[in-house]
């Protein structure tokens, strides 16, 4: 297992807050690993990324085609880069047996100087649950290091403007409206929701 900053904790969820996809209905708890993603891992990164894709197309700023066509070596980048950068950081979850199940990032916004956004947030399926699980505690991790590692004085993330399900998991754990909407990258007669996170720095005021 991952030491140092690199392991950031361990999740256990209650069996109540599962989905229907609960794999054994007699398990009162599962229990995660929450960790930045070693710089090996391009294929397990690869994995999940491209099921994320799958799953939710809007969600993303790439395609499953044009991410699936993507050469082993630019994966093999993206895990180093994921891993090791001091100004962007992955984030996985995954079960005791090393599965991968979820993941978060956070990054520099290029064009706003001073502000990070959290990216690429996915949890698979059958385990997903509900406000304070994998999912949250996902976005949680990458808003925490985001505010220990860079001198940003603002963290937002988008979300498609036909995510509502997503917008309202955001604002329950936080975010709020910024009243600012972007054009989709993959479709610009589509919007993205800006969403800021005002309890990033609490001596900051947008």
């Amino acid at each position: 297992m991952p030491q140092g900053t690199r392991f950031m904790g361990i999740l256990s969820v209650p069996r109540s807050a599962w989905n229907h996809a609960c794999h054994d209905p007699q398990e009162q708890t599962m229990t995660y690993v929450v960790r930045r993603i070693e710089p090996g891992e391009w294929q397990q990164l690869r994995a999940l990324r491209l099921e994320a894709l799958q799953d939710s197309p809007s969600a993303f700023g790439t395609t499953y085609t044009d991410a699936a066509a993507l050469a082993d070596e630019a994966w093999q980048q993206q895990a180093e880069q994921d891993a090791n950068s001091s100004t962007s950081a992955t984030f996985v979850a995954t079960t005791l047996d090393g599965h991968w199940v979820g993941m978060a990032g956070s990054a520099p916004v290029e064009v706003v100087p001073g502000t990070y956004c959290i990216q690429g947030v996915y949890v698979t399926p059958a385990h997903r649950g509900r406000p304070g699980g994998l999912a949250a505690r996902l976005v949680d991790v990458a808003i925490t290091w985001a505010r220990d590692n860079t001198d940003a004085s603002w963290l937002t993330l988008g979300v498609h403007e036909d995510n509502q399900r997503a917008q309202a998991f955001y604002r329950r754990i936080g975010f709020t409206e910024t009243g600012k909407v972007v054009p989709c990258r993959l479709d610009p007669s589509r919007k993205v929701t800006i969403l800021g996170y005002e309890k990033f720095r609490l001596t900051t005021a947008r």
